[in-house]
């Protein structure tokens, strides 16, 4: 079994940074996908952005294209997204998840995480 723990979130100001961090508790020994997605109050859960554990490009959401940032630290197991230029409309719970496929659609996703807060206003 696969468990996702997300850290990293918390409040800021709209143009700061964060850094959310997603520990997986097993080594891939295969190419899973990595995704971060979010939810914010009364919307549906929005894909962010993807990444395959082993090499390949990644994918962005429009809306955070070119201020996002998603990566990997192989060896110990870890997931990023780095959140530049901030903006209130990114205000949401950030979940980190783990699957097969190379896609955007959340019900993809075999394992998920619990989801750290992030909020930016003023």
């Amino acid at each position: 079994q696969v468990q996702l723990v997300e850290s990293g979130g918390g409040s800021v100001q709209p143009g700061d940074s964060l850094r959310l961090s997603c520990a997986a508790s097993a080594r891939p020994f295969s190419n899973p996908v990595f995704s971060w997605f979010r939810q914010a109050p009364g919307k549906e859960r929005e894909f962010v952005a993807l990444i395959r554990w082993h090499g390949g490009s990644a994918l962005y959401a429009d809306s955070v294209k070119g201020r996002f940032t998603i990566s990997r630290d192989n060896p110990t197991n870890i997931l990023y997204l780095q959140m530049n230029s901030l903006k209130p409309e990114d205000t949401a719970v950030y979940y980190c998840a783990r699957g097969s496929d190379y896609t955007s659609v959340a019900s993809a996703y075999e394992y998920w995480g619990q989801g750290t807060q992030v909020t930016v206003a003023s």
